[in-house]
């Protein structure tokens, strides 16, 4: 006896979005872009325009005025007087008196303003999807380098579309910005003065 023939199944074809506007794709005209990833660069946009004042003043003042007076004491002062040079008494044994006066005034300003881009590479993702970043820039002109460094977390959809993320939405932001070269090092005092500043207490 024959077996019936199994049934042919006939595989349906996938749909590919490979040529879709609405692929979801990264490389796609209308995907997504923005750095969320282990190894993905996004750029850091600092921007400082800052000003702080603050201004106080303090005073005070205080005084104090004792006297003790012993005019009798079983005779013992008026016998004490009679041995005492001539316009000393014990009548006032003790008498105290202090004044003080203070006064403070103290004022600080600030002004900020930096204005810098740089690339930053997610280094890790947290459990929770937040990115940690670090990012570098050095810039060298003749004998003078300018370093640039920054590192924090972000979360993913704080980037914008343009992959970029300004340092208010860095949390533990920690931005470096110096140089070093023959400038730098003229604008420095020398290590001999720099010793005795830190020894001399005047």
């Amino acid at each position: 006896m024959m077996n019936p023939p199994l049934p042919v199944v006939l595989e349906t074809p996938k749909p590919s979005d490979q040529a879709s506007l609405w692929s979801k794709n990264r490389q796609s005209l209308l995907g997504d872009r923005r750095a969320m990833r282990r190894g993905d660069i996004l750029t850091v946009v600092i921007e400082l325009d800052e000003e702080a004042e603050i201004s106080n003043a303090t005073s005070r003042s205080r005084s104090n005025s004792e006297e003790m007076a012993v005019p009798q004491m079983l005779g013992i002062p008026q016998r004490l007087d009679e041995e005492l040079p001539d316009g000393a008494s014990m009548s006032n044994a003790v008498e105290l008196e202090s004044q003080s006066k203070s006064g403070g005034d103290g004022s600080v300003s600030r002004s900020e303003q930096l204005t810098l881009r740089v690339a930053a590479t997610i280094v890790d993702v947290l459990p929770n999807g937040v990115l940690s970043i670090q990012g570098s820039q050095e810039l060298r002109v003749n004998f003078e380098i300018r370093e640039l460094l920054v590192s924090g977390y972000v979360r993913s959809e704080d980037i914008s579309r343009q992959n970029e993320i300004t340092y208010d939405k860095i949390a533990s932001a920690r931005v470096s910005y110096g140089g070093r070269g023959q400038i730098t090092d003229v604008q420095q005092p020398r290590y001999g003065q720099q010793v005795l500043d830190m020894v001399l207490p005047f």
